[in-house]
């Protein structure tokens, strides 16, 4: 500022307050951008802490992909529970796509991934995990015999890191071996279909074993070392003379289910499955619990042990319900008329 002063124009220093409210606008931007990056910061230091806190779960599975119905069954369970997938829990599949060799390295990897929990589908998945890995939870979505398979010390105190459910294979195998003679009075030659990978292939058989001396039948056992050599080994299946089939309870049969039955159909087989899966498929019969209700089961597991409680002291869950369920088409088209007695026991009749 200037003012004429004696015809001399003279400049007017800024006055104190003048000075001081100039710096102190500079100061107050400054200190709204400190404060916005601040704030911007801790939020980022946030989510970053989220992220890293939410739990992941390591999904070992002898499937090809994450859509089917038992981990849709699954992701179903921890949605009722409350969980929000990508939110309250990572899920990361590992796949061996019906290839049981694989599960050891994508076990290890998972283990890699320090996941904190394990779910496992099949008994050669909870074995693969089980060797990888001491200390992280591992669930078993379902298991065919898992004090057999050595996964746990016993259904009620498993001890160690492993729980879930059972699907009580070898307990129910005589039972569907009785239903198939029920129907058929005078089958004398059964083959008996399982993966090479099914390690209770040892318990399943010694209960149909049993079950066959009783009902004088002849067992004729056959092992499938890849899904691909189906088609060889139920040619092998007819040459041998089989009057029908039974299957073990087996992840990659299920997984197959749809070629499986496809070829009983073909080489005109009845036969006798442990998931009703495979009668909505077109299979003859099928005893045994809902394996899907066994999956959605598993997120209660998951739960639990996210909230403290150990594997060691959860006990194994075994069904209390089964089902048999009996594909009247399939009966009709192999010519095979069903006792009405049994028909009357049936909980579900696919016409």
């Amino acid at each position: 500022m200037s003012a004429m002063i004696g015809g001399v124009h003279r400049t007017r220093r800024p006055t104190k307050d003048h000075r001081e409210g100039s710096t102190l606008g500079h100061r107050t931007v400054g200190g709204i951008v400190l404060l916005s990056l601040s704030v911007l910061l801790a939020f980022l230091a946030a989510e970053a802490q989220q992220r890293d806190t939410v739990p992941r779960i390591g999904i070992l599975t002898p499937a090809s992909e994450a859509s089917t119905p038992l981990w849709e069954a699954f992701r179903q369970g921890l949605r009722a529970l409350g969980y929000m997938e990508g939110k309250d829990l990572i899920l990361e599949y590992r796949f061996a796509a019906g290839q049981p060799e694989r599960f050891a390295a994508l076990a290890a990897e998972l283990v890699r991934l320090k996941v904190d929990l394990l779910v496992t589908d099949a008994t050669p998945a909870a074995q693969a995990a089980k060797d990888a890995t001491s200390t992280i939870p591992i669930v078993m979505a379902v298991s065919a015999a898992p004090i057999e398979a050595g996964l746990v010390a016993s259904l009620a105190r498993p001890g160690g890191n492993v729980t879930g459910l059972s699907v009580m294979a070898p307990e129910l195998g005589g039972k569907r071996l009785e239903l198939l003679k029920e129907v058929l009075p005078n089958v004398s030659r059964v083959a008996v279909l399982w993966s090479t990978g099914n390690l209770t292939y040892p318990a399943q058989w010694r209960a149909r074993e049993a079950a066959a001396h009783v009902l004088g039948v002849q067992l004729h056992p056959l092992a499938v070392p890849n899904p691909n050599e189906l088609d060889s080994i139920f040619a092998a299946m007819t040459r041998a003379g089989a009057e029908a089939l039974i299957t073990l309870a087996d992840a990659v049969l299920w997984n197959h289910r749809t070629r499986v039955v496809e070829l009983t159909a073909q080489h005109r087989l009845p036969a006798m499955f442990p998931e009703r899966e495979f009668a909505d498929a077109g299979g003859f019969m099928a005893y045994g619990p809902s394996v899907p209700d066994s999956f959605r089961r598993a997120a209660v597991y998951v739960d639990r042990i996210l909230k403290g409680a150990k594997p060691g002291d959860l006990p194994v869950e075994q069904p209390t319900q089964f089902d048999l369920v009996i594909n009247l088409k399939t009966a009709k088209a192999l010519g095979i008329t069903m006792p009405p007695t049994l028909l009357m026991r049936a909980d579900a009749v696919i016409k």
